[in-house]
């Protein structure tokens, strides 16, 4: 038996959009495309992969067990089309970068600009939501991430380490002086939906009785509020750039200050796309401006 990638393709559709209306819009096709598709592949398993309902289309234990085989077919096929993207000679066409929205907002876009004027025939895609993108399945090219990866085909190199720290206004730094605790300052915190980040974590250990003025997980507009002297953010060091400065701690909080979190930025890609010429000039020019920019966590 042959199966056709295209039959493997519309599975995966299916499966992970969890009814044929979404995988044949992933895929863009129409619904009694894939239906066929769908029908065509049962019959050469041999095996029932879905169950039709109304409430969309349910993978069966048949489904479950061959995904895992399916998912390596897809990675074989990205394997097969990254080495045909490494006769590229010129660095022109389309990379897709994955960034945190705070560091894309800052530090990312600004750059664009001078990689412009080096590559012009480059196309630049950035993603910057919080959810992270897939590298293996090529749903970016090249990732900046917080955290370093421990999986997956990827190349990864480490661009900065730097302290956090409670940083404000210079006039709200001068109204607090040196503070005595937490809660006597204003504080402007990330949302709930990043309450598990080291930062979210840090200000409710050693503050919990703070209720912040401002909560948001929005890094720009957090920067943008602390600016303005509506309070007290946990930003780290290259933010001092506008204009923040760190406040200052008493005895009473020093366990508190030897407790910032330290925050990692790292340049992630996959291996098999490293050296392919547009993929490899984005990646020199990142880890360049982003290695220079100073800490500023003394």
């Amino acid at each position: 038996m042959a199966l056709e990638w295209d039959q493997v393709r519309v599975f995966l559709a299916v499966f992970r959009g969890g009814s044929l209306a979404a995988g044949a819009a992933r895929l863009g096709v129409d619904v009694s495309t894939v239906s066929r598709r769908v029908d065509r592949l049962e019959e050469e398993l041999g095996l029932h992969l879905f169950d039709r309902t109304r409430d969309g289309t349910l993978a069966t234990a048949s489904a479950e067990l061959v995904l895992p085989h399916a998912e390596e077919m897809e990675l074989a096929m990205h394997r097969f089309a990254a080495a045909g993207s490494q006769v590229e000679t010129e660095v022109e066409g389309v990379v897709r970068l994955s960034v945190p929205p705070g560091v894309s907002d800052t530090f990312v876009a600004p750059l664009l600009v001078e990689l412009h004027r080096l590559h012009p025939k480059l196309q630049i895609e950035v993603d910057a939501t919080i959810s992270y993108a897939d590298l293996t399945r090529r749903e970016a090219d090249i990732a900046l991430r917080v955290n370093r990866p421990r999986s997956g085909e990827l190349v990864m190199t480490r661009l900065i380490s730097t302290r956090s720290m409670p940083m404000t206004s210079p006039e709200y730094a001068a109204e607090l002086g040196r503070l005595r605790a937490l809660a006597d300052a204003r504080w402007i915190a990330w949302g709930a939906d990043l309450a598990h980040i080291p930062s979210s974590r840090w200000l409710s250990e050693h503050g919990p009785g703070v209720v912040p003025v401002l909560r948001t997980s929005h890094m720009s507009t957090q920067i943008a509020a602390a600016r303005s002297g509506l309070g007290v953010v946990l930003a780290s060091g290259p933010y001092r750039r506008f204009g923040l400065v760190p406040i200052k701690p008493g005895k009473a909080l020093a366990a508190a200050w030897e407790a910032l979190p330290v925050e990692e930025l790292w340049l992630v890609g996959h291996q098999a796309l490293r050296q392919v010429p547009r993929v490899a000039a984005v990646w020199e020019f990142v880890l360049a401006r982003m290695s220079a920019i100073d800490p500023g966590d003394q």
